[in-house]
């Protein structure tokens, strides 16, 4: 009976060998995919919109492909149209990319008459019919060049039936594009230009530019960025480009962080300390995550930072500090910041705190499908 009873107990040893390993360490299960907050604030009625004269501003490409919601934002500035400079001549500007882009962006107000539309300025070029020939540094120093710009500005708006000019000049005294600076004259010829502009579309049309996180500064020669009080007489509000203040390890649009080159907190600053009204001044809020300057990637759009893997990243560590969300990689180490809609809820009661005129944000086609920060955007901004 023991025989037997041995047998059988020698039997079972075999079988289970035959199964591998009891003592193999069972597959770990995959991780749960990491999901950004479900937005719960609700839509801020529209008339309560108009009354009280708050912006959302989106900065839609040409580039782009998207059809933007024309419901939850009040101004799109379309990007670009670029200057024909030919030996420091201003021949005429054009759109860039395809009019029927820009056809397409301008019939959004049919569906809601109160979108206003602006046409954005670049100092770049990229159509292939032109090439630089001294962009808004040769326009600003001439009289006559200034004058013909203006006058082309105003036909384009009433040919279109749009509101409003915005010059993205980045920036008078530096080129970091390939377009010509001078800092002994671009300050002056940046104010020259935006006077100009005031004087041939009066007030019917708006006028904004695309402000730096300070005020000029001088360097050999002259001076560099733009001259935030001599801009602000001509101008109805300055869209702060409050991103790309830094790269990885540190934030690019923290709230308020020392850390970092700059903050929103400082660049905001740096306008109220030259008497600009906080009723003219719209933060800029990122759809992107900045890495590096240098390295790949530079940037990473929201869209693709919610489809990074999750083996690799860890999304939505928050940065109390910065009130801002952030990208590390598994061993800890700081990818990049971005913005979320907490991080954009947390800018929108700051503005409104400082009783700032709105939001902006680069750019509509980084977002996800589902709208997520530009929803998020117009929530921040309308909430009572």
């Amino acid at each position: 009976m023991k025989n037997k009873r041995l047998l059988l107990w020698l039997l079972a040893g075999l079988l289970l060998a035959g199964c591998g390993d009891p003592l193999e360490p069972e597959p770990e299960p995959e991780p749960e995919p990491e999901i950004d907050p479900e937005i719960i604030e609700p839509y801020v009625a529209r008339n309560d919109l108009i009354a009280d004269g708050r912006h959302v501003t989106a900065y839609v490409t040409y580039y782009g492909s998207a059809t933007p919601d024309a419901y939850i934002m009040t101004h799109i500035n379309y990007a670009f149209a670029e200057l024909y400079m030919v030996d420091g001549v201003y021949q005429g500007f054009k759109v860039q990319g395809k009019v029927s882009r820009f056809e397409s962006i301008v019939a959004l107000k049919k569906s809601n008459p109160d979108l206003k539309i602006c046409l954005s300025f670049t100092h770049g070029v990229a159509n292939s019919d032109n090439k630089q020939g001294g962009s808004f540094s040769a326009l600003g120093k001439s009289d006559d060049n200034r004058k013909r710009f203006a006058a082309d500005c105003k036909a384009f708006l009433e040919k279109y039936g749009i509101d409003g000019i915005d010059l993205d000049w980045e920036y008078p005294g530096l080129s970091w594009s390939g377009a010509a600076c001078d800092p002994a004259t671009d300050c002056d010829s940046y104010i020259a230009i935006v006077k100009q502009l005031r004087e041939t579309l009066g007030d019917k049309y708006e006028i904004s530019y695309a402000g730096y996180c300070s005020d000029k500064i001088a360097v050999s020669g002259g001076w560099r960025y733009i001259d935030i009080p001599g801009m602000d007489p001509y101008v109805d509000y300055v869209n702060i480009m409050t991103y790309d203040l830094d790269e990885a390890p540190h934030h690019h649009s923290a709230l308020s962080d020392s850390r970092a080159y700059k903050d929103c907190a400082r660049a905001v600053q740096a306008y109220l300390d030259k008497g600009v009204n906080p009723r003219k001044l719209v933060l800029g809020v990122p759809f992107y995550g900045r890495h590096s300057w240098s390295q790949s990637p530079t940037a990473v759009t929201y869209k693709s930072i919610l489809q990074m893997d999750r083996y690799k990243y860890r999304r939505n560590q928050w940065d109390e500090r910065a009130q801002c969300p952030y990208v590390e990689t598994m061993d800890g180490t700081f990818f990049c910041g971005y913005d979320n809609p907490r991080s954009i809820a947390a800018k929108g009661e700051w503005i409104r705190k400082k009783g700032m005129l709105g939001l902006m944000y680069w750019e509509y086609d980084q977002d996800d499908g589902k709208g997520t920060l530009r929803k998020a955007v117009w929530n921040a901004v309308m909430t009572p």
